[in-house]
């Protein structure tokens, strides 16, 4: 927070407030009037600024490269929060002693009802992330909306499983979302894109660190999971399945939940080819969504046909 004592007698909501700007390890602001109200210190710490010298009170000019970039940006968040959106860009910074970097900042009103008054700003050094994804190599392999794998990744990566002659298990999760168009039509492809990319966030951290998770196009996503027969695959895609009906999307004004559904395969020898393993888990995922969606299916390869069983 800024430099300020607190005072004796203060109100517990703000000396709570106050306590968790000092000690988050997070860049946290509150604007109005193009001016830094409070800040916390890891947002003075990511600007170049201490003790000696506090962001609070200075006008948000100071942290932006020119003028004009200052003005453009003022024009977007005054957009974005007069639209009921809030305002989720990469933005290239300036701290105190000069230097440059790229962070992504978050801003929202603090009341939506005044779309113009006090605001809250958080920002993120992505520097070495942006940098990453300028590489030719990293958007070869990766989905630009979600960050995720993209499908000639996750094919890659499935192909060295397919027809390989070691001994571990190996299953495939294939995720429709349920009534995906619906959002689209009443939100817009603009909450579209950040809802799959937060559902994208929220699949990686409900699986393995050795596991791949990939949007393989629309609202259809994959993972990949090495070392995993079907009946853990099983319990896993129920997992996400459970994840998915609890994710809520809150993306300024708008509010949303949605379902999913999910088909399960584990690779055998009667799956030959990449084609036949994307082909048994989308099939068991169809399944999920004629019984009525927000369910799991797993394909079984059985006696010379194939068969679904739930």
């Amino acid at each position: 927070m800024s430099s300020a004592a607190p005072e004796r007698n203060e109100d517990p909501t703000a000396a709570r407030l106050r306590a968790l700007l000092v000690r988050a390890p997070t860049a946290v602001a509150f604007i109005a009037g193009q001016r830094f109200e409070v800040v916390s210190e890891e947002f003075n710490h990511l600007f170049g600024f201490g003790d000696d010298c506090d962001l609070c009170g200075q006008g948000t000019r100071v942290v932006h490269t020119t003028d004009m970039a200052h003005t453009a940006f003022s024009e977007r968040a005054a957009a974005a929060f007069a639209a009921g959106r809030p305002l989720d860009e990469e933005i290239e910074y300036v701290k105190r002693d000069g230097h440059r970097f790229w962070g992504r900042l978050q801003a929202t009103p603090v009341h939506w009802e005044a779309p113009a008054g006090e605001a809250l700003w958080i920002v993120e050094d992505v520097t070495a992330a942006r940098s990453q994804r300028l590489q030719p190599t990293w958007t070869a392999k990766h989905d630009a909306v979600t960050e995720l794998a993209n499908r000639r990744e996750f094919e890659r990566r499935l192909g060295e499983h397919v027809g390989s002659r070691r001994n571990e298990p190996v299953s495939v999760l294939w995720l429709d979302v349920d009534r995906f168009g619906d959002v689209i039509k009443d939100m817009g492809s603009e909450v579209g894109d950040h809802f799959l990319y937060g559902l994208g966030q929220m699949l990686s951290s409900k699986v393995r660190a050795s596991d791949l998770v990939a949007r393989l196009e629309d609202d259809h996503f994959a993972i990949l999971l090495p070392d995993c027969d079907q009946h853990y695959a099983q319990i896993i895609a129920e997992k996400v399945r459970s994840a998915v009906a609890g994710y809520r999307l809150r993306w300024g004004l708008h509010r949303t939940r949605v379902k999913a559904s999910l088909g399960v395969v584990q690779i055998d020898a009667t799956l030959t080819t990449l084609d036949a393993v994307l082909g048994a888990g989308a099939l068991a995922c169809t399944e999920a969504k004629a019984a009525g969606g927000d369910s799991v299916r797993v394909f079984v390869s059985a006696g010379g046909f194939e068969e679904l069983a739930g």
